[in-house]
C-alpha cells in the first residue's frame, strides 16, 4: 500500500511454560480491586485474571489494555524480520510473521483462556533485541472457542456510516495442533470527512479566492487469516501464518469556488487504491546439539493499483482543466532466517538473515485537453524495478551480572545491495554496523530502571526512488536513485515505579543521532525528490502512567496518561537554517479516565486527545495541519447485554475542526510568496456502537 497524499491527519485521528486457564471472578466485577502486580524473583510482576475482573474482559486484548502503566508498541517498519519486534509474547514467543500485528493476535485469545500476564523488562528475557517493558500471555489452547465484535460508526455531518468493521475469530485444537482462523475487516476501516471555507490569499495579503469544500474519504481492509501451532515431535515447535486481504480506499472532494473579479467554478478531486496482497510465514524450532535452532521463512506480495485525478469546470463555458496521476505497483519481500540459541555463561543467540526486496512501478500522468479527453504526457522516472537484497548476521550474549542487574548485548551487520532499473538507473552496495547493549536494573520491589544503546539501520519507502505527482496540490517528485537507508545512534533510559493500589509510572527519555535522513532534497533548480540529509538529531521524552482512586475512596475510578514530546534538528537543505523534520510529531497526549461503578455492569468514561505537527518542507511550499481544540470524547459501557458487552461512544464532543494552511511560493521557499490556502474544516461528532463477545 503506497501512501495517500489526500488524506487528512486531523480527520483521521480517529512462558514461560503452558498453564491451566483460570476461570475469571464472576459477579463482582466493578468492586474488585484495581490491578496490582505480583513482583517477581529477578525484577518483573505478574498479573492474574482476578486482577482484570472489574473491566469484565472478553479477550486477552482487554487484560492487557489494563495493565498499570503499559503501552502496546507495534514493530512498524521493521527492517526484514530482524531482532525484537513488538513488546507482547505469547507463552514466552513474539507475535509469529509479520503483518500478524500483536493488537490483532490478542484479540483473537479469549479472556477465559489467560492463565496469567508476566511483566517483565526485555533485557531479562532470552529474545534478542526487544527493549523496554515487555507483556507475556500465559494462555492455554485446545477446547474450541471463538471471539466476535462489531463496530459500526456515525458521522454528524457529510459521511456515510461505518457498518462493516468487526471481527470473528475461532481458536481451538487439534491433537499436537493448535489453530486460529479470523475474518475481520478492523485495521483501516473508516468512514471520515469534513466541510468548510477556505479563503486564498496572494503574497501581500489580499484575499484572491474564496471556496467550500466538501471532503469524504473511506476505507475497509477485510483480511482472511489463519495461523497454526504444532507442538512435536519432541520439543519441536512449528507455526505457519497465511493471510488474504484486500484494501478497498476512496476519497473525494467537491470544492464551489467564486470571489468577485473570477468566474465561478467547480474542482472534484478524486482519489482511489483497490489492493490485493497475501503473506505466507512460517517457523521451526527443534533441538540441535547443545542448544535449539529455529528456521524461519516468509513471503509476501502486494498488487496496488492507485489513481487521483482533479477536474475544474467554469460557469462560463471556457474549458475544463484537468489532469490525471495513475500508478500501479508490485511489492514484494521474501525472507529467510535461522537463530541459533543456547545456553554457556549465560543466553547466546548468533542469527543469519537474507532477503530480497523489490518494486515494480509503472506511473502515467495525463493532462485534460480541449475535447475533455484526458491525453498522456511524459513522466520521466515514473515507471522502474527497485530490488534490494540484503544479508545480515548477528550474535547476542545476556546474562544476570547480579541478583538485581542484567545485561543483554549485540553485534552484527549487514550487507546490502540497491539496485533501481530504467531512467537513472543505478546499482551501489553497502556494509552497515548494527547492535545493541542494555541494562536492566530492578533497584526495589517497586522500581525498575533500564538503559540501551543502539545502532540502528531504518527501512526506505521504495516508492520514493519512482517519480510520482500529487494533482490534488499541483507537485512532483522527480526519481531518485541515490537514496540510502538511515541510520542512527539511539540512547534511551527508562524507569517504571510501581505506585501499589496508587498505579503504575513508566517515563523514558531518549536521544537519537541519525545520518542519512530522508526528507525532501533539491535535485536540480527546478526537481525536488525525497533524499538524504547528512545528519539529524531526534530527542524527546514519553510518558505512560495509571493513577487509581480507590485509595481514596471512588472505588473503581482509575485515569490512564500517554504523552509524548520530541523535538527534531536538522540543516534545511535549501536555507542552510536548522528547523524540524517534516511533519514531525511534536507533541501527543491522550489521556482517559474510567469509572467502574462497584456493584453494577455499567462503566462510563472520558477521553482527551490533543497533538501538534511540524511544518511540512516541500521545497516551493510549507503546510501544516493543526488542531483548533483538543479531541474530547465519552463512552458508556454495559459488560453483559445477554452475555455480550455493549458499550455507545461520542467523539468530538467540543467541536475540534480539520484545519490546514498552505504557503506556495513562486519559485523556492526562499523566494517570494505566490499565495497561501488557509481552511478551517467543520468535523462534527462521532457516534462509535461496539458490541463484542465469546463463544
Amino acid at each position: 500500500m503506497r501512501l495517500r497524499y489526500f488524506l487528512l491527519s486531523g480527520s483521521m485521528i480517529a512462558a514461560s511454560a503452558q498453564g491451566q486457564a483460570v476461570e475469571t471472578p464472576p459477579a463482582e466485577t466493578g468492586d474488585a480491586p484495581p490491578p496490582v502486580a505480583t513482583p517477581v524473583p529477578g525484577g518483573g510482576r505478574d498479573f492474574t485474571p482476578a486482577d482484570f475482573a472489574r473491566f469484565s474482559p472478553t479477550t486477552a486484548l482487554d487484560m492487557v489494555q489494563q495493565v498499570p502503566g503499559f503501552q502496546i508498541q507495534e514493530a512498524e517498519d521493521r527492517r526484514g524480520l530482524g531482532q525484537g519486534g513488538a513488546n507482547v509474547l505469547i507463552n514466552g514467543e513474539r507475535v509469529s510473521g509479520k503483518s500478524n500485528d500483536a493488537v490483532t493476535a490478542l484479540r483473537r485469545i479469549s479472556a477465559s483462556n489467560v492463565t496469567r500476564i508476566e511483566l517483565r523488562d526485555a533485557a531479562t528475557l532470552d529474545i534478542p533485541g526487544l527493549s523496554g517493558q515487555v507483556v507475556n500471555i500465559v494462555a492455554e489452547t485446545g477446547a474450541v472457542s471463538g471471539n466476535f465484535s462489531w463496530r459500526p460508526q456515525f458521522r454528524a455531518h457529510n459521511t456515510s456510516p461505518r457498518l462493516y468493521s468487526g471481527e470473528i475469530s475461532v481458536t481451538g485444537g487439534v491433537g499436537p495442533v493448535d489453530y486460529t482462523l479470523s475474518l475481520s475487516n478492523t485495521n483501516d476501516s473508516f468512514r471520515s470527512g469534513n466541510d468548510g471555507i477556505e479563503r486564498v490569499f496572494d503574497g501581500f495579503g489580499n484575499q484572491i479566492d474564496e471556496r467550500y469544500e466538501v471532503l469524504t474519504v473511506s476505507g475497509d481492509r477485510p483480511r482472511l487469516a489463519g495461523s497454526f501451532r504444532i507442538d512435536g515431535p519432541g520439543s519441536s515447535v512449528g507455526n505457519l501464518n497465511l493471510s488474504y486481504e484486500r484494501y478497498y480506499f476512496g476519497a473525494r472532494e467537491e470544492s464551489e469556488r467564486s470571489f468577485p473579479g473570477t468566474v465561478d467554478r467547480f474542482r472534484l478531486f478524486r482519489e482511489g487504491e483497490d489492493e490485493w496482497n497475501y503473506e505466507i510465514g512460517g517457523d521451526f524450532e527443534f533441538a540441535l546439539g547443545p542448544g535449539r535452532l529455529k528456521l524461519i521463512g516468509l513471503r509476501s506480495f502486494e498488487h496496488s493499483p492507485y489513481f487521483q485525478s482533479v477536474v475544474t469546470d467554469f460557469a462560463d463555458g471556457t474549458p475544463s482543466v484537468g489532469s490525471r496521476f495513475e500508478q500501479v505497483g508490485d511489492e514484494a519481500e521474501t525472507i529467510l532466517r535461522s537463530e541459533y540459541s543456547w545456553s554457556m555463561g549465560g543466553d547466546w543467540q548468533v542469527s543469519l538473515e537474507g532477503a530480497r526486496n523489490t518494486l515494480d512501478v509503472e506511473s502515467r500522468l495525463f493532462n485534460l485537453d480541449m475535447n475533455g479527453d484526458f491525453i498522456e504526457v511524459p513522466l520521466p522516472g515514473g515507471s522502474a524495478r527497485v530490488n534490494e537484497d540484503r544479508a545480515e548476521a548477528n550474535i547476542t550474549y545476556g546474562r544476570p551480572l547480579s541478583e538485581d542487574l542484567t545485561l543483554q548485548v549485540s553485534l552484527g551487520g549487514e550487507y546490502s545491495e540497491i539496485s533501481q532499473t530504467g531512467a537513472g538507473g543505478l546499482t551501489r552496495s553497502f556494509y552497515r554496523p548494527k547492535g545493541f547493549a542494555s541494562l536492566a536494573w530492578s533497584v526495589s520491589d517497586t522500581l525498575d530502571l533500564r538503559a540501551r544503546v543502539e545502532r540502528e539501520v531504518g527501512q526506505l519507502n521504495f516508492f520514493d526512488f519512482v517519480a510520482s505527482v500529487n494533482v490534488g496540490s499541483d507537485s512532483e517528485d522527480a526519481s531518485n536513485p541515490n537514496l540510502v537507508p538511515p541510520q542512527s545512534w539511539n540512547f534511551e533510559v527508562e524507569g517504571t515505579q510501581q505506585l501499589g493500589p496508587w498505579g503504575s509510572v513508566t517515563a523514558r527519555v531518549f536521544y537519537e543521532s541519525i545520518t542519512d535522513i530522508v526528507d525532501q532534497i533539491p535535485l536540480s533548480p527546478t526537481a525536488q525528490a525525497p533524499g538524504n540529509i547528512d545528519s539529524a538529531r531526534r530527542m524527546g521524552f514519553e510518558w505512560n502512567s495509571t493513577f487509581n482512586f480507590d485509595p481514596i475512596g471512588l472505588r473503581g475510578a482509575k485515569l490512564d496518561i500517554e504523552a509524548i514530546v520530541q523535538r527534531t534538528r536538522l540543516d534545511d537543505p535549501l536555507t542552510g537554517l536548522s528547523r524540524p523534520d517534516s511533519s514531525e510529531r511534536e507533541h501527543y497526549i491522550e489521556a482517559e479516565f474510567r469509572h467502574d461503578i462497584p456493584d453494577t455492569d455499567i462503566a462510563y468514561g472520558f477521553e482527551f486527545e490533543s497533538y501538534n505537527e511540524a511544518l511540512d518542507f516541500r521545497l516551493d511550499q510549507l503546510g501544516q495541519y493543526r488542531q483548533s481544540s483538543a479531541f474530547v470524547g465519552a463512552y458508556v459501557e454495559h459488560k453483559d447485554v445477554f452475555g455480550l458487552r455493549v458499550r455507545g461512544s461520542v467523539f468530538n464532543l467540543i467541536g475540534n475542526r480539520d484545519d490546514y494552511r498552505r504557503i506556495t511560493y513562486v519559485d523556492r521557499r526562499d523566494g517570494p510568496v505566490d499565495f497561501i490556502e488557509d481552511r478551517s474544516r467543520r468535523i462534527g461528532p462521532i457516534f462509535t456502537f461496539t458490541i463484542s463477545g465469546s463463544f
